[in-house]
């Protein structure tokens, strides 16, 4: 497994991460510990989660499993989500100081840790200030619960404004960026992957069902295509904007 350094951070992850979203939903627990053992003897040390994912439940089968011992927990590098709702409750969600503490020590009861190495917003919050938002991660930070922060779903210009805001308090920011992008949705590469680019990028998440859906997505990161290969794919799969592969403003303005 080849390992590269995740965005501007000094933190080594595999290039290919382990997506867990069927981990007590598609795939039972038994199963799930299977595919977490598979990565870590395919070197894949890079495990990605969300607190409402099987409403808590893969936290707690990802939990269950570092409490096997053996040096799980700290073989791998953690990544949780927090933002969608937890509950029908006001405060239950979103961005607020309020619930950004509560999500943590929520998601690190589940996982049976003391820490989360990269906490990851699920969604930009448009009611919530960026100061309030980095000033909570700042306290997450100090009370060393979380060492990096990321972002998902985020659009070119929200990476932008995360990182002035960062910047503005004299803080690391963001070290990465989860993104859908695909053959079938390439809209990534207008806005997002500049930003991205510009700040710092990530490694493709995969979400296997089965350990042998794990084994044929290993082979993904052993494969270079070649000329004729990608621009036959640029043929089938055109990139976003009238004016081909270009990153924003060239692709809609000339």
């Amino acid at each position: 497994m080849e390992y590269v350094q995740l965005g501007r951070s000094g933190l080594s992850v595999s290039r290919l991460a382990l997506g867990t979203m069927n981990f007590g939903t598609e795939t039972s627990e038994p199963d799930s510990h299977a595919i977490m053992d598979r990565a870590h003897e395919h070197g894949i040390n890079f495990f990605d989660a969300a607190d409402v994912y099987a409403d808590g439940r893969t936290e707690q089968i990802i939990g269950r499993w570092f409490a096997q011992g053996d040096g799980r927990r700290d073989r791998t590098v953690l990544a949780t989500k927090l933002y969608l709702p937890t509950g029908r409750w006001p405060n239950e969600s979103r961005l607020s100081a309020l619930h950004i503490r509560r999500a943590c020590d929520a998601s690190l009861r589940r996982l049976g840790t003391d820490h989360i190495d990269l906490y990851q917003m699920h969604h930009i919050d448009r009611k919530t200030p960026w100061e309030e938002i980095w000033e909570a991660f700042d306290v997450l930070r100090q009370q060393g619960k979380v060492l990096y922060f990321d972002s998902s779903n985020f659009a070119g210009w929200h990476l932008a404004r995360a990182q002035e805001a960062a910047r503005a308090r004299h803080a690391l920011g963001l070290v990465a960026e989860q993104s859908i992008y695909n053959l079938m949705n390439r809209w990534a590469e207008l806005e997002v992957l500049p930003a991205a680019r510009h700040y710092g990028v990530t490694a493709p998440i995969v979400g296997p069902r089965t350990a042998g859906q794990l084994d044929g997505s290993l082979h993904a990161a052993a494969i270079t295509l070649d000329a004729g290969t990608l621009a036959r794919l640029e043929e089938l799969f055109p990139p976003p904007g009238p004016h081909g592969p270009k990153p924003a403003p060239e692709a809609y303005a000339w």
